[in-house]
């Protein structure tokens, strides 16, 4: 399966300093696969996000995509003056232009149809995060990153975002990429977790790395059990996923990837 995107031995030091960030990682994401990036505070998985997207100086290593991909990308919480007056539609346009259609057609697919006229100031977090979706939709991206993009939200408005994550790969084949720190629910959407704390500490599928030392170690003894609820069946066949019931209700399904 041939990466979209791949860093080998990507080292990052913080901008000014020669602090190292994150050292000698290597990473690769392919075709309509969803992976999860955790890790505590300060482990560095924002700048991860920022270096694969060329955002963010190399200290060494680098990184590779492929010819033509298309980014869309969802940041940490966006804030929105609240004294300047702008309505979904007006934003989803900026800063080019799109059609009435096709602001319709990804604002339906992210579940806010309908709220064009609306100000982004009368949205709620939910909505405005399905709106930020929605715009990283926009042009067919073949990979969708997402830093934290349910900082906000209550918990049923994070379950409800990660189901909608899997709906959007199954309906696009878009890859998807996030960075998460809500363990409870992550895992559930999850393909492959890389648990990262200035390395990568551990890397797998959602129950390998639950049981891993090195997860455990950073996120307590009993973490574990709180991902076993949310696990979800996989046949990793993903032109058949049509076939499966993906993010129906957390109930508890058996895992039939194996752990590396």
């Amino acid at each position: 399966m041939s990466a979209l995107i791949e860093a080998r031995g990507l080292t990052i030091q913080r901008p000014g300093s020669h602090e190292t960030v994150l050292q000698n990682v290597d990473f690769r994401i392919g075709p309509q696969e969803i992976v999860t990036v955790v890790g505590p505070n300060g482990s560095g998985k924002s700048s991860l996000v920022r270096a694969l997207l060329g955002h963010m100086p190399l200290a060494a290593g680098r990184v590779v995509r492929k010819p033509g991909l298309r980014i869309g990308y969802v940041p940490q919480r966006v804030q929105v003056d609240t004294t300047i007056p702008i309505t979904v539609r007006r934003f989803l346009s900026l800063p080019r232009r799109i059609s009435d259609d096709v602001a319709a057609r990804v604002l339906t697919r992210t579940g806010v149809q309908g709220v064009e006229a609306r100000q982004l100031t009368q949205l709620s977090g939910g909505q405005f995060q399905r709106v930020l979706l929605a715009r990283a939709l926009l042009h067919d991206p073949h990979l969708l990153v997402l830093d934290e993009p349910t900082q906000g939200l209550d918990q049923p408005g994070i379950v409800a975002f990660y189901k909608l994550i899997e709906e959007v790969r199954r309906q696009t084949g878009a890859a998807v990429l996030m960075v998460s720190h809500d363990l409870l629910v992550v895992m559930r959407a999850s393909d492959r977790v890389i648990c990262l704390n200035g390395h990568i500490c551990c890397e797998g599928t959602p129950q390998h790395v639950s049981t891993a030392p090195e997860y455990r170690a950073l996120f307590g003894a009993g973490s574990e059990g709180t991902l076993a609820l949310y696990q979800h069946h996989h046949d990793h066949d993903h032109d058949h996923d049509h076939d499966h019931g993906h993010g129906h209700g957390p109930h508890p399904h058996h895992h039939h990837a194996e752990a590396p």
